[in-house]
């Protein structure tokens, strides 16, 4: 069965093709409701892929389809969702939850006329979350992970058949943030939308994926890849589980040998992030 997201020997030069090389002969297929991580070393390319996925830039070169058509422009089937929530602070939680519905079609055509069924949709969001009870306080009313579970209803809120998420819960600490993972498996297994997660926080990949793609330092590419074989739901108590630590362990070790081969070879260190 072809892949759902398919990328095939994908490279990106920012400034041209004699430009900085964020990505090259970049390859991967996941497919159709899989959870997929990608992780690798500072400046690798990350960010910048999921730019093309998502139609926000064409690639130097490979390319790219999504549900079997090649992207061309920006999707209208995905959800983003970033490490900043970037709510609107002049709107309600409810509000900012169906933001997308504003602006994404046919959801915007039928909003004025069939509100009532969208405002159920995001109360049923808000409330899989725990926020059911604050959809009317303001963004700078709660705390951090709040509203991150608020930044992932947005993401979803328009039944998107692909979610990327950004390192969506970076700044958070590390009691919420393990909450939040929890948060996330329990919404994707109800509604099996594919997912690509690009992360530094390895336990939070081998927590949330099916599939884990390791990226060498810039330019980027996939160099292994990693079928997590854990039982799902997750628990904070699967990552004690020996074989949860052992794939933690070889993906780290992974990552830290293509930092010393950029290291080796010259080049520019991975804090000079592009991506």
């Amino acid at each position: 069965m072809k892949p759902f997201v398919e990328l095939d020997g994908v490279g990106l030069s920012y400034g041209g093709a004699s430009g900085i090389k964020a990505l090259e002969r970049t390859s991967m297929g996941i497919g159709k409701g899989e959870f997929a991580a990608v992780v690798g070393p500072s400046g690798c390319g990350k960010s910048s892929l999921m730019k093309l996925v998502t139609g926000l830039m064409p690639p130097t070169s490979g390319t790219i389809s999504v549900a079997g058509h090649a992207v061309s422009g920006p999707l209208k089937i995905v959800g983003m969702a970033f490490q900043n929530p970037t709510l609107l602070p002049w709107r309600p939680l409810l509000s900012n939850v169906m933001l997308p519905l504003e602006i994404v079609q046919p959801h915007r055509a039928r909003l004025r006329r069939h509100r009532a069924e969208y405002v159920e949709r995001a109360r049923r969001l808000l409330d899989t979350v725990g926020l059911a009870e604050f959809e009317t306080k303001f963004p700078w009313m709660l705390s951090g992970g709040m509203q991150q579970r608020a930044n992932l209803c947005r993401s979803l809120i328009h039944d998107p058949e692909l979610l990327m998420l950004d390192e969506p819960f970076g700044a958070l600490d590390a009691f919420t943030r393990e909450e939040l993972w929890g948060v996330l498996q329990e919404v994707w297994m109800e509604k099996r939308f594919t997912c690509i997660l690009v992360t530094h926080d390895l336990r939070e990949a081998a927590f949330l994926a099916d599939t884990i793609y390791v990226m060498s330092a810039r330019p980027g590419t996939v160099v292994s890849t990693h079928k997590v074989d854990l039982p799902r739901p997750r628990t904070v108590e699967s990552t004690f589980e020996p074989r949860f630590v052992d794939l933690v362990h070889t993906v780290r070790n992974e990552i830290a040998h293509v930092r010393n081969e950029a290291k080796a070879s010259g080049t520019p260190s991975a804090k000079a992030k592009v991506a």
